[in-house]
């Protein structure tokens, strides 16, 4: 058995036995897969190499971006223009149809965000980043002292504008995921080792949060990459190395173990149901019987 199954319902995640198949490796720190349906591509960031790369199934790896500004966290909006996060200039950018890219974000109250890491998009159109610290910090980013005094999440209005803080009361926020009617919103705080739920309201804005799931385990790992699934189940980095998947009252359910310490993570292929993930040197992939949640564009 390749995983660890802790309940039954594991068995409808993924077979136990469905091997983890390396599809590119050499890299120095994989990042933020994202998945685009209609070229069929993964494109995934490369930190300390400042280097963006894109997956096919006909061409292997191929350079996407260098250098990247030490890029991490993807994500598409709803137009399919890629949305990024940027730890070497604090910047959450957007990248056109035709290669342009434009800033999105860069300072809130005046001073220069931390590094923004990962990134959603909600189905009106609005952006949701994390910004933790890591991009101040040797190999991970470029090393410099924080101008903000705290570590925050953001929203960024469909009709644009400045970043709007949600939440500032964390240690080191990093993946997240809305629900599917996109009431909740699960944010994972890495230092703290655990995943968040928030009450979203009409606006946007959160309330009510409280921890919704320990993140434990035996071996190396931490919350990291988080995804959801079309039947609302969580999908968090953790110990083992691994992903930990969660049902949607928070019963682990088990852990899908990968070789190498895995960073993040997404669903895709045709049926949505493989699982792409950048683990440390390498991007993996494994065959899943779930499904991830629908795309939004």
């Amino acid at each position: 058995m390749v995983h660890d199954v802790l309940s039954d319902g594991f068995l409808e995640v993924v077979d136990p036995d469905a091997a983890p198949e390396k599809i590119g490796g050499g890299f120095d720190f994989t990042e933020g897969p994202v998945w685009h349906p209609r070229e069929r591509t993964v494109v995934f960031s490369d930190m300390p190499g400042n280097h963006m790369r894109v997956w096919t199934e006909a061409g292997g790896i191929a350079t996407f971006r260098k250098p990247s500004n030490m890029a991490n966290g993807n994500a598409y909006d709803l137009e399919g223009r890629l949305v990024t996060c940027e730890h070497a200039t604090s910047r959450v950018t957007r990248t056109g149809h035709d290669g342009g890219i434009e800033v999105l974000a860069s300072h809130y109250d005046g001073k220069e965000l931390n590094s923004p890491n990962d990134i959603i998009v909600a189905s009106d159109g609005a952006i949701i980043f994390t910004d933790p610290g890591f991009g101040r910090m040797a190999y991970y980013g470029v090393e410099r002292e924080s101008e903000l005094g705290f570590r925050g999440v953001y929203r960024l209005e469909p009709d644009g504008g400045g970043p709007r803080l949600l939440a500032s009361d964390f240690d080191q926020p990093n993946g997240l995921c809305l629900s599917l009617d996109e009431k909740r919103l699960w944010i994972n705080d890495t230092m703290r080792g655990h995943i968040r739920v928030f009450d979203v309201g009409a606006d946007g804005s959160l309330a009510s949060g409280r921890v919704w799931a320990e993140v434990t385990g035996e071996g190396p790992g931490a919350p990291d990459g988080m995804k959801i699934d079309a039947e609302e189940r969580i999908y968090c980095t953790g110990p083992g190395p691994g992903i930990h998947v969660f049902d949607r009252d928070a019963t682990h359910l088990g852990i899908i173990r990968i070789p190498e310490g895995v960073a993040n993570f997404c669903f895709g292929g045709e049926d949505m149901r493989t699982l792409f993930i950048t683990a440390s040197t390498s991007l993996y992939r494994v065959s899943m019987r779930a499904a991830g949640a629908a795309l939004r564009f």
